[in-house]
């Protein structure tokens, strides 16, 4: 009979030491996790601070004067005329989305690495902002690029076969269709004048309400463009020094 106590004693004890490991061990799990979904302190304060720092250099808003923008020409190598059309379409396109917030030199670095500003094959922009040659990307043929098949019948790009992202600001047609806009009051969407080209882009890259004051807003907007982590790179890279160049870097 006492043998019986005394092992009824033990599991009941033991029954109490599984039960708190159990519990303890629970605990723990639940800790581990929640740990695991906090990002650490450091680092986001760290992320905060470059934010701040990037978008000031490389996001300046500004309406342009004849006198500022032939400095600017001077400073930044940008031909006077990208460079009117890129001030332009900045400030309409905050006008019509204040919350958006771009800079002319977002729009001026998209321009410069698309077509160097209208130059790529040898060409230049006329008084007007014509593009002086068509300007054409490679056919969209999967070598090297994405497959895009011909959506246009060769009508802007003039390949029948395959699309070919055209003009200064490198529009693919399907796109051009949705997000071409006239820049110049002629009645005419053109990608291949630089005022409708740069209101377009600008006009793209604030879509869906995005905020480009923000590092992560510009970041996205940029990807949108071209979903590319080395374009994104590019274009922060020459926007940050067009805004150093003209004084406006923060």
């Amino acid at each position: 009979m006492l043998r019986l106590k005394r092992l009824a004693v033990f599991c009941v004890f033991a029954i109490c030491v599984v039960t708190a490991l159990a519990f303890w061990a629970r605990g723990q799990s639940g800790a581990d996790a929640r740990g695991a979904l906090l990002p650490p302190p450091r680092s986001e304060a760290k992320f905060e601070t470059s934010s701040t720092g990037l978008t000031t250099a490389v996001n300046i808003t500004r309406n342009a004067d004849a006198e500022w923008l032939n400095l600017a020409a001077a400073q930044t190598g940008i031909p006077a005329r990208a460079l009117r059309a890129y001030v332009g379409a900045a400030s309409a396109v905050n006008h019509s989305a204040p919350g958006c917030g771009i800079g002319w030199n977002t729009v001026a670095a998209v321009g410069f690495i698309e077509s160097a500003h209208g130059a790529y094959g040898g060409g230049s922009l006329t008084p007007a902002g014509q593009a002086s040659g068509p300007i054409m990307g490679p056919s969209l043929d999967g070598n090297g690029f994405a497959a895009i098949a011909d959506t246009d019948a060769g009508v802007l790009d003039g390949d029948a076969r395959w699309d070919r992202a055209v003009g200064p600001m490198q529009f693919i047609p399907t796109t051009w269709e949705l997000a071409g806009r006239d820049g110049n009051g002629d009645g005419i969407a053109d990608p291949f004048n630089i005022d409708d080209a740069a209101l377009s882009a600008a006009g793209y890259l604030c879509a869906h309400g995005r905020d480009l004051t923000t590092a992560n807003g510009w970041t996205r907007a940029i990807y949108s463009y071209n979903q590319s982590d080395s374009y994104v790179d590019q274009v922060r890279r020459q926007a940050t020094s067009y805004a150093g160049k003209t004084g406006t870097s923060g």
